[in-house]
Formats: C-alpha cells, sequence, structure tokens
C-alpha cells in the first residue's frame, strides 16, 4: 500500500480510502464492521464519511454512519487512522439546522465529534457550496476548529475550480486555514467535471484531489450491459440514474477496460480504479463497498498503475487529454 501527502500538507493517507455511504443503507450494521476491518487490515487508514450518511435510508436519522465509525474505533490504534466527515446537510429542524453558517458548523462538529467519540476530526470537509453564506464566515469556523484543536485539518466537496479559487485566495487574504483538499464527482465517463481546470488548481496550488464515485455508481464494474441494461435489483435498475452512460461512449470505454484488463488479469472495476490512481493530481479515489467480498475486488487495484499507452487508449475512448502541466511552458 502506497501512502500519500495530502495535498501540500504533512498528513500521509492511503492510496485508497474507504467511503461509507453504504453503512447501514445498503450494507447492515454487522457487515459494515466487517467491511470496516478489511479495510483496515488491507492497510487503508483513511476513511471518509459525512454527518447526514445514511438519513436518506428509511428508518436512518443520520449520524448513522459517523456512529458505526466510532464503535469501530474503539480498541483500535486512533493516531493510525485518518478520519474525514463532512458538514453542510440538514441535520436538525429549523432554519440553521443546515448550511455553512458559523452557528451551524459551530454546533454540528460537536456532534460529528460524539458520534465519532474522538476528540478531533482529522478532515472537516465542506459537503457542497452554500451560497446564503459568505465564504469568510465558513473560513473563519473552521479556522477556529482548528485554532482549537477539534479539526485538523479543513477540505472542499464538490467546488467548481473557481470557486475552489476564491476560497484559497479568501483563506490567503484573511490569513486562515485553506481547504487543503477536494473531493470531486469524478470517473472516467465525466473527466470534464474535473479536467483540466479543477485538475490546475490541485497541482498548483498543492490540493490534495480525494474523488468520489470512481465506478460511476456502479458502471464501471461491468455489470451493466448493451443486451440486458441494469440487473435487477441494483441501484440503476429503476428510473434514469445509469441511462446517462448508457450510450456508444459508455459501452465503448467499458469494452476498453474490459479488454486492457483482461491482459493484465484484472476486472473493468479494477481497470478503472487503476487508471485514476495513476492520475498525477490524484491524492486517493473514495472507493466504497457494501460486502467484504465487493471491497476485495477493488483491494485489488493497490499499487496497481497503468502504463502510458493503456492510459493513451483510455483517453482515446473518452476523448478527454489527461492533464498534466508542459514543463516546457513560459
Amino acid at each position: 500500500m502506497e501512502f500519500r501527502t495530502l495535498g501540500r500538507t504533512g498528513l500521509r493517507v492511503s492510496e485508497l480510502c474507504l467511503g461509507t455511504m453504504t453503512f447501514r443503507w445498503t450494507s447492515t450494521e454487522e457487515e459494515s464492521y466487517h467491511v470496516l476491518n478489511r479495510a483496515w487490515d488491507a492497510g487503508i487508514n483513511f476513511l471518509d464519511t459525512a454527518d447526514i450518511y445514511s438519513s436518506w435510508a428509511e428508518g436512518n436519522p443520520g449520524g448513522v454512519a459517523e456512529e458505526i465509525i466510532g464503535k469501530w474505533l474503539q480498541g483500535k490504534p486512533r493516531d493510525q487512522i485518518v478520519i474525514a466527515t463532512k458538514v453542510r446537510g440538514k441535520m436538525w429542524e429549523g432554519p440553521n439546522g443546515e448550511g455553512l453558517s458559523r452557528q451551524h458548523i459551530m454546533l454540528a462538529v460537536e456532534h460529528s465529534l460524539r458520534r465519532l467519540q474522538t476528540d478531533a476530526i482529522d478532515l472537516y470537509q465542506v459537503h457542497w457550496p452554500d451560497w446564503d453564506t459568505p465564504l469568510e464566515e465558513t473560513l473563519r469556523a473552521f479556522d477556529d476548529l482548528v485554532k482549537q484543536g477539534k479539526v485538523r485539518y479543513i477540505g472542499a466537496s464538490n467546488y467548481k475550480a473557481w470557486h475552489l479559487m476564491k476560497a484559497l485566495w479568501v483563506s490567503d487574504k484573511h490569513n486562515l486555514a485553506r481547504f487543503d483538499s477536494i473531493q470531486p464527482h469524478f470517473h472516467l465517463l465525466n473527466r470534464e467535471e474535473v479536467e483540466p481546470e479543477l485538475a490546475a488548481v490541485c497541482l498548483d496550488q498543492g490540493v490534495g484531489c480525494i474523488p468520489y464515485s470512481p465506478l460511476a455508481g456502479g458502471f464501471l464494474t461491468g455489470k451493466y450491459t448493451r443486451e440486458g441494461g441494469a440487473p435487477a435489483g441494483s441501484r440503476g435498475s429503476s428510473g434514469d440514474r445509469m441511462k446517462r452512460y448508457m450510450n456508444d461512449k459508455g459501452w465503448a470505454v467499458l469494452d476498453t477496460l474490459r479488454e486492457l484488463g483482461e491482459a493484465r488479469g484484472k476486472t473493468i472495476a479494477q481497470m478503472a480504479i487503476g487508471w485514476m490512481q495513476t492520475l498525477s493530481f490524484i491524492t486517493a479515489p473514495i472507493i466504497g463497498a457494501s460486502r467484504v467480498e465487493q471491497l476485495d475486488e477493488l483491494l485489488g487495484t493497490i499499487d496497481l498503475r497503468l502504463e502510458d499507452d493503456e492510459m493513451q487508449r483510455l483517453d482515446e475512448v473518452t476523448g478527454v487529454n489527461r492533464f498534466y502541466f508542459d514543463e516546457d511552458e513560459d
């Protein structure tokens, strides 16, 4: 397992980050503990969650994933585990029950600390923008949490390149803690959401990139086919969730991943994540699993890096060229 520094910080995280959105949603609490144990045994020291996980599931009030992690942490070496969580979503009733105001952040962090059963959150992230709250207010609240020792590093999620740059400028102008990571929606079929603008910001400004949904919600596992469409019981079997990928480009990407994977003895999903791990601006893709068997497949991407000709094939089939700084440019 390779450990990488998060952006320009000294914090070292495993090349894979375990996402916990499935906990008590598509996996039971018992299965969640098995997944956490398997990830830890494999060398993953980086866990990502959010206070709202998984409030959309029937019977879940939110905070469930944090509570499961908090219970699991007991008896584990806390100083060796990097916990990342997020704030923004609705966690209680009333006008201040959600958002990125100082009022909401200061209360939400206390609830997250209690659920996680820890004294400090290693990486506290903005889950998505709050257009009603000035960036300075949000960053001042985060800066205070860092100074208080309740938060060690801060990050953003679902920010566009311009918005992240603005936040970095606000932090620089007012000498506040700055976002050291960004968590974007990114995979082979939506490269334009990150490349080139956000990728350039990450490389130029020293911001760690920890993308979520690297398998396009399951489409890049290969379980969706031209003939059969979405398998029964899958998240894409109802509604239009996966239809946006069921086109010539989507099938061509799957065909290419399958071909490249067969030559290496790797699955489609493993090749999709290996592609992402090879990109210079990526710190750690966030992988999720409802069961240990699913996680075991994804653990097959540890130390997987694609060759240049394989990367070029995927550039061609997606119609996007890899972003990198041209050292010859003035």
